[in-house]
């Protein structure tokens, strides 16, 4: 089933979020992003200064090749940049596993983008490959694209979303289960012992939720 997941990373660590550092109070936009040969080539929109800025903040940055401005409307400013799949990022990630980049707005104090898979794997493997690099990614949401009520909607906190995730994905549910709590904290960064706290903590929310939205019938 097709899923949607946002995720955010801090502002430096995302390849455009280099220009945070000379310019704090500009707003990040992404357009779209194009694969092509050896670079990866993300158009994206800029408010909050002057185009000559935006140009000089990046063309200093390893993994930029060329930048330039493609349209402007009033004071928002659409640039080009070809950047290089060599230098390992959020982009390069994405055209690596070809999971479609959705929307993507930055900011001095993160980056928060959606991204598309066909299925939940797609996502874990985005995610994985993302540890992989030590591009450090935070699951903020997850959802199918199939109507959900609103009132069935559990509330979980980012740090308990990404442990059940990653514990479904593992296999941690299945009857014999498939993976250990131990293994699954190495992934996450943590131990063992938090693994377990967030996943009860997750558990109980989701059948909070889920059991006062049932109706009992006589």
């Amino acid at each position: 089933m097709a899923t949607e997941a946002t995720f955010t990373v801090p502002s430096d660590q995302f390849p455009l979020g280099t220009i945070f550092k000379q310019l704090p109070n500009v707003t990040v936009e992404l357009e779209r992003l194009v694969p092509a040969q050896e670079v990866v080539i993300p158009y994206f929109w800029v408010r909050g200064t002057e185009v000559d800025n935006i140009v000089g903040a990046f063309t200093e940055h390893p993994g930029v090749k060329e930048i330039r401005l493609v349209d402007s409307v009033e004071d928002e400013y659409l640039l080009r940049v070809e950047w290089t799949t060599a230098y390992d990022d959020v982009l390069t990630v994405l055209a690596e596993t070809k999971v479609p980049l959705i929307d993507a707005t930055g900011t001095n104090q993160e980056w928060t983008f959606e991204i598309r898979g066909d299925d939940r794997s797609d996502i874990s493997a985005f995610q994985r490959r993302c540890r992989e690099l030590d591009i450090p990614v935070t699951l903020a949401a997850m959802h199918a694209l199939t109507p959900v009520e609103k009132e069935t909607e559990a509330v979980l906190t980012n740090t308990q979303l990404e442990a059940l995730v990653l514990a479904y994905d593992r296999g941690y549910f299945e009857s014999p289960r498939e993976v250990t709590l131990e293994a699954l904290g190495e992934e996450l960064g943590i131990s063992q012992q938090a693994v377990g706290s967030r996943l009860r903590g997750g558990i109980k929310q989701v059948l909070g939720n889920t059991l006062s939205a049932l109706t009992v019938r006589p």
